[in-house]
């Protein structure tokens, strides 16, 4: 069974920076994209980040790109959020998932249908 634990979260001032961290354990995730999304009160959740396991590569959502960044830790089993120029939209509880992808992935995969999911940590952001 795929376990997903987060941590990192926290209150921070606008402009600060997080680096939330995904520890991953119980399968080998080489046929994996590992996700971030967030869930802010009375919103939706929605897509933040992902990274293909086997190749690193990365994905963003429109929202995030250029101020936030993905990355795996292959020996640690671990995908990293590392999140700059914050500001109070940021603030959400953070979900790191998990799921298999196809042989030859769209990039539509990466955004949707995660099958394994964190039980998430907050991240707020002061005015």
């Amino acid at each position: 069974q795929v376990q997903l634990v987060e941590s990192g979260g926290g209150l921070v001032q606008a402009g600060g920076s997080l680096r939330l961290s995904c520890a991953a354990s119980g399968r080998t995730f080489s046929s994996y994209a590992l996700g971030w999304f967030r869930q802010a009160p009375g919103k939706e959740r929605e897509f933040v980040a992902a990274v293909r396991w086997s190749n690193g590569g990365t994905i963003y959502a429109d929202s995030v790109k250029g101020r936030f960044a993905i990355s795996r830790d292959n020996a640690k089993n671990t995908v990293l959020l590392q999140m700059n120029s914050l500001a109070p939209e940021d603030t959400a509880v953070y979900y790191c998932a998990a799921k298999v992808l196809s042989r030859y992935p769209s990039s539509r995969e990466f955004y949707v249908q995660y099958d394994y999911w964190g039980q998430g940590t907050q991240v707020t952001v002061s005015s």
